[in-house]
């Protein structure tokens, strides 16, 4: 199986979703994707220790796709073998009412990663420029100045709500946060497969829900919402990687494997050395710890 080079994913011009990949073919078999993923997330695992121990930076993943394109289980896949105290999964659904109470960015601000630590965002910030955007009257539940009505919510307010979320990220990468976002791009056709999987094996059955069927009618809008916030907020800093996800054990190595490259650049992430005066006095220690 070919290497994976980040390179071939990273969103750095312009891209047209129908016109990338939902699908990468290779020669290989689920069992030696496995494989290949648990010899990455090994690495990763011991990264986080080093990361944890070295405390002056953080590392959020924000992961965004339609419905069944695999988040849940690629995060459990790829993360597993990580200490549990180094990594938090924050699944962003509906606002509650407490979260309506603050602006839109509020809750993400607030489940932001510790120094040493990993955050994976389930769903992300990006929410507030996609689902809003096929469906406006969400805003109103903001219950923002001069947004009264649908009618209100312009171009020139999706504009400003792009560069709030550019810059929330800046923020973040400025102050010691290493951004990756990894869009899941799957085909509706697949999308489909996987929907009637849910109907068909009854042990699937809890995960169908009809509000899937109904966002599923609104695909095309997605897309095209989904293509412009990536055009537009795929920096240097927080860049986006087009991730296809049709096969699901494929993908999940992808984005395991850009993950370990991209965290690989950061070479000053090294335990911390011991100050002096424990370094000079190790044989001391040891020898009182080796008395009865």
């Amino acid at each position: 199986m070919k290497s994976i080079d980040p390179k071939d994913f990273k969103v750095t011009d312009r891209i047209k979703l129908s016109k990338l990949p939902t699908l990468l073919k290779v020669d290989a078999d689920d069992d030696e994707k496995e494989e290949k993923l648990d010899k990455v997330q090994a690495k990763l695992s011991e990264l986080q220790d080093v990361m944890y121990a070295h405390n002056k930076y953080a590392v959020l993943i924000c992961l965004q796709g339609m419905d069944t394109s695999g988040k849940d289980s690629l995060i459990r896949e790829v993360f597993k073998e990580f200490n549990p105290r180094g990594v938090v999964v924050h699944s962003f659904k509906t606002p509650n009412s407490s979260e309506l109470e603050h602006d839109y960015l509020w809750r993400h601000y607030i489940a932001l990663p510790e120094k040493g630590k990993f955050a994976i965002f389930n769903r992300t910030h990006y929410e507030n420029v996609l689902v809003t955007r096929v469906h406006p009257e969400y805003i109103l539940s903001e219950n923002l100045p001069d947004i009264n009505s649908v009618d209100d919510i312009t171009d020139e307010f999706w504009e400003e709500r792009i560069k709030q979320i550019n810059n929330f990220e800046k923020h973040i990468a400025q102050n010691g946060t290493i951004v990756m976002k990894f869009f899941l791009h799957l085909s509706k056709e697949e999308q489909r497969q996987r929907l009637l999987r849910r109907l068909e094996e009854e042990k699937h059955n809890w995960k169908f829900s009809s509000g899937d069927l109904k966002e599923r009618g609104y695909w095309d809008q997605y897309m095209e919402y989904y293509e412009e916030a990536i055009n537009k907020t795929s920096t240097k800093h927080a860049p986006w990687y087009i991730v296809p996800a049709d096969d699901k054990e494929m993908s999940r190595y992808i984005v395991a494997k850009i993950i370990w490259e991209e965290m690989k650049k950061h070479t000053d992430i090294k335990e911390p050395e011991l100050d002096e005066k424990t370094a000079m006095n190790i044989e001391l220690y040891k020898k009182e710890l080796g008395e009865k």
